[in-house]
């Protein structure tokens, strides 16, 4: 899925980033808080990752401009300030959780997880369709009784399909989760290769996925 990382210190920005992306994750990066809001007007993420001090916006304006505008996207910040009132502050402003520098990134990969574990809509925490079962948090998958081995833009394709079920995902849509060059996976045959296997792996199970002609795809249980 797609994360927002917004850090001005540069060392840590191309840390997160580069850890980020060898847990499968799609990132983007930015340094500024201006910068961060723009992305966020631009693409849906999974989770944002904002800093409290940055330059030009402060992460707490852009979490106060994002719940202003009623956007529910989970926020984890990121801070040197370690008061109690500092943590309320931030809390209470909209963050959904904290994070205090400097951190172990084992337990922001587990502190994602557990936003991840509660996503939009109070969807359930296992996403479900047909006997197909997804586990955000561990990244497992269960079709048909057995474990199939997916690739991670595999896995992440299959995630967005099922948090979208039973509606139609529209190509874009899924070049924006899943591909950090959107454009390039649009314009060519990059989303269809990666379904059709996708498909074959998940043929046993009791769910499909669907190509509706010039919209998109969906996934439905059988």
């Amino acid at each position: 899925m797609r994360l927002l990382v917004a850090e001005d210190d540069s060392a840590l920005r191309s840390v997160l980033e580069r850890g980020l992306k060898e847990h499968g994750y799609v990132v983007d990066a930015v340094a500024d808080g201006e910068t961060a809001l723009g992305f966020l007007r631009e693409y849906e993420y999974a989770v944002a990752i904002i800093d409290w001090r940055m330059p030009k916006v402060s992460g707490i304006d852009v979490v106060r401009a994002l719940r202003a505008r009623l956007d529910s996207v989970p926020v984890l910040m990121l801070t040197a300030k370690d008061t109690a009132l500092e943590r309320v502050t931030g809390l209470d402003e909209g963050a959904d959780d904290y994070l205090v520098k400097p951190f172990d990134f084992g337990e922001l990969l587990a502190r994602l997880r557990a936003l991840q574990r509660r996503p939009k809509n109070l969807q359930p925490s296992v996403l479900v369709v047909g006997d197909v079962e997804l586990d955000p948090a561990t990244r497992q998958v269960r079709a048909a009784g057995r474990q199939p081995s997916l690739t991670s833009t595999e896995l992440a394709i299959l995630e967005l399909l099922m948090r979208r079920s039973p509606a139609v995902v529209s190509r874009r849509a899924i070049a924006l989760h899943v591909w950090e060059q959107e454009a390039d996976a649009v314009g060519s045959n990059t989303i269809d290769v990666h379904l059709a296997r996708l498909r074959a792996k998940l043929a046993p199970a009791q769910a499909r996925i669907e190509t509706v002609r010039g919209v998109g795809y969906r996934v439905l249980p059988l």
